[in-house]
């Protein structure tokens, strides 16, 4: 369905499209502190719906040409609209991980948006997905390949910036210096020090809320035995985005979500 594009708020929102345990929240932190940007807790907007419960309201709605998923699109763009009008910058910047589950709904209500595809190695990915709380495997494990599936059909089909999370780790400056880049926006060294920001809340639900992400710095730690079996199932998907059967990253940090 073709939407009213100048009906948006927020032209050019931007995404960051990534599987859970990827290093989004960090990633966010990392943003959240530069002077034009704003990117707050998870949104979900996908999941946040207008409901029309009458016959007669439809009717209006459908005789002013609001229909279908217009409607929730013109919430969604409120809600950004709202939030980055209170916080006093120009830019705003979501990421929910369940977005790469909804990245086509996205790009249909803004399909200007600018798009960042946060890859971490797939097999730490799900190591610390199963690791992170008390779901069973069974149910962890394909949520998490499809979120996975999920931002690498958003890759072969939206425009955007790749940035892997052992980069952002390693090589922080040059890394986060690219993403200024293609946000056009100058870099600025207080980024990494995204501990001196107020970032809201951390907790279950709307992102990492871990100890190592609330320290509020970059920690880095051993890297990780490379000896460790890969899951046939992630074997292809490790491969596809350059992480070899026993790739590791030299140095690593919070488990971020």
């Amino acid at each position: 369905m073709r939407t009213d594009q100048g009906a948006r708020l927020v032209e050019r929102p931007v995404f960051i499209l990534s599987a859970v345990r990827s290093g989004s929240t960090l990633l966010r932190c990392i943003l959240n502190t530069h002077t034009q940007i704003y990117a707050p807790h998870e949104l979900h907007l996908p999941s946040t719906k207008v409901e029309v419960p009458t016959w007669y309201a439809e009717l209006a709605l459908r005789t002013a040409g609001l229909v279908g998923e217009e409607l929730d699109f013109l919430l969604w763009d409120r809600i950004l609209h709202r939030l980055l009008e209170a916080s006093k910058k120009s830019l705003i910047v979501e990421k929910t991980p369940l977005n790469s589950l909804s990245w086509r709904r996205l790009s249909e209500c803004w399909p200007q948006a600018r798009n960042i595809f946060l890859l971490r190695n797939p097999a730490h990915i799900m190591k610390s997905a199963l690791q992170a709380g008390p779901d069973p495997e069974s149910e962890v494990v394909p949520i998490v390949l499809k979120m996975i599936d999920g931002v690498e059909e958003a890759r072969r089909e939206l425009p955007g910036i790749t940035v892997r999370y052992e980069d952002l780790i390693a090589e922080p400056v040059e890394t986060t210096k690219a993403v200024c880049a293609y946000l056009e926006v100058g870099w600025e060294p207080s980024m990494l020090e995204y501990g001196r920001a107020d970032h809201g809340p951390f907790q279950p639900g709307i992102g990492d809320f871990g100890t190592a992400i609330r320290s509020g710095r970059l920690q880095p730690r051993p890297e990780r035995s490379t000896t460790e079996p890969v899951p046939d199932y992630l074997e292809d998907r490790c491969a596809r985005w350059g992480y070899g059967r026993s790739s590791s990253s030299a140095t690593e940090i919070q488990d971020a979500g």
